[in-house]
C-alpha cells in the first residue's frame, strides 16, 4: 500500500503561483481602495479645520468679500428639504413599483419590461434628470408659474431614488418565504392584507437598506440641481420657498469651489466635509441594516 504523506510543500510550483497570485490580488484591491481613502482623507484634512459654530447658522455670503464666507445654513436645510422631497415622491411610487413586481406581476412580459426599464434608469447620467425637469417643469412653469424651485430640485433627485427603491423592493420581497404568503391565505387573509401585514415586515430591513442608499446618493448629487433649483444664499424661512430657487450643499461647495477668493474656497471645503461625512454615516447606516437582516436570514 503506497503511503501518501500529507503536508504542505512550500516549493510546489502549484503553491507559488497561488501564494503569487493571492499576493497580486491583494494588491490590486488595495490599488482599488486607495484613491477613496486619499480623496476621503484629504477632505477631511482640509475641511475638518474649518469646522465652527458660524459654519452651521450663518449664510453664505456672496462672492468678493476677501474677509468672511459666512456658513452654510441655507444650503444645509435645503440639502435636507430637497433630499426630503424626493424621499416624499419616490419611496412611496418605488416601493409600490417593487410590490407590483415581486407579488403580482407573475415573471410576465409586462413585468420584464419594466425590469429592463428600472436597469437602463439606473445607468441615466444624473444631468440627464436634471435637463429633463428643467424641460418639463422648470422652462414651462407648470407648478404656479415657478421657475428654479426647490421643489423641481426634489423631482429630479427622486427619478435617481426610483430605480434603488424599485429594485431593493422587488428582491427584498422574493426573499421572503412562500410558506409565510401561503399561510395567511390559507387562513382567509386577503392579499392586501397579506402584503402589509406579513410579507413587507419580512422585508423591511432589505427595503430600507435600499431606501437609505437611494437617499445617500440623492443628497450627494450636484449636476440636477443646477439645472432645477439652481441656488439661493438666503435663510429658508417659511413654505413659500419652495417654489423658489433653494441652496444645497453640492451646488454650494460647485460654485465656491471656483471662486477666487480663498475664504470662499475655504467655505467650499468645509460644505464638502460636512457632505462627505454625511453620506458615509448613511451608509455605513446601510450595511449594519443589510447586515442585520443577513444575519437574521442565517438564523
Amino acid at each position: 500500500m503506497q503511503n501518501h504523506n500529507l503536508f504542505y510543500q512550500n516549493k510546489s510550483s502549484r503553491n507559488i503561483t497561488d501564494i503569487f497570485l493571492t499576493s497580486i490580488s491583494f494588491l490590486f484591491a488595495l490599488f482599488a481602495i486607495l484613491p477613496l481613502f486619499l480623496v476621503v482623507s484629504y477632505i477631511l484634512f482640509k475641511g475638518g479645520s474649518q469646522i465652527n459654530l458660524d459654519l452651521f447658522t450663518l449664510e453664505p455670503n456672496p462672492p468678493g468679500d476677501e474677509f468672511s464666507a459666512g456658513g452654510i445654513n441655507p444650503a444645509l436645510v435645503g440639502t435636507l428639504i430637497i433630499t426630503s422631497i424626493a424621499s416624499l415622491i419616490a419611496i412611496p411610487i418605488g416601493m409600490g413599483g417593487g410590490i407590483y413586481l415581486a407579488e403580482y406581476s407573475k415573471g410576465g412580459l409586462f413585468a420584464r419590461f419594466i425590469r429592463f426599464g428600472v436597469n437602463v434608469l439606473a445607468g441615466v447620467p444624473s444631468i440627464i434628470a436634471g435637463v429633463f425637469i428643467y424641460a418639463l417643469i422648470v422652462s414651462t412653469k407648470i407648478i404656479f408659474g415657478s421657475t428654479y424651485s426647490g421643489l423641481a430640485g426634489g423631482i429630479a433627485l427622486s427619478i435617481l431614488m426610483l430605480p434603488s427603491v424599485i429594485k431593493t423592493t422587488d428582491e427584498g420581497l422574493k426573499l421572503v418565504p412562500n410558506e409565510l404568503r401561503q399561510a395567511s391565505l390559507g387562513i382567509g387573509a386577503s392579499m392586501y392584507t397579506t402584503i402589509l401585514r406579513i410579507t413587507l415586515p419580512a422585508a423591511f430591513r432589505s427595503i430600507a437598506t435600499g431606501v437609505v442608499l437611494g437617499i445617500a446618493r440623492a443628497a450627494g448629487e450636484t449636476a440636477p440641481l443646477i439645472f432645477t433649483a439652481l441656488f439661493s444664499y438666503y435663510y429658508v424661512s417659511g413654505f413659500e420657498d419652495l417654489f423658489y430657487e433653494m441652496g444645497s450643499l453640492s451646488v454650494l461647495i460647485y460654485n465656491f469651489a471656483l471662486e477666487p477668493y480663498d475664504v470662499q474656497n475655504k467655505l467650499a471645503w468645509a460644505a464638502s466635509f460636512i457632505l462627505v461625512l454625511s453620506i458615509l454615516f448613511v451608509n455605513i447606516f446601510a450595511r449594519i441594516l443589510a447586515n442585520i437582516t443577513t444575519n437574521e436570514k442565517r438564523i
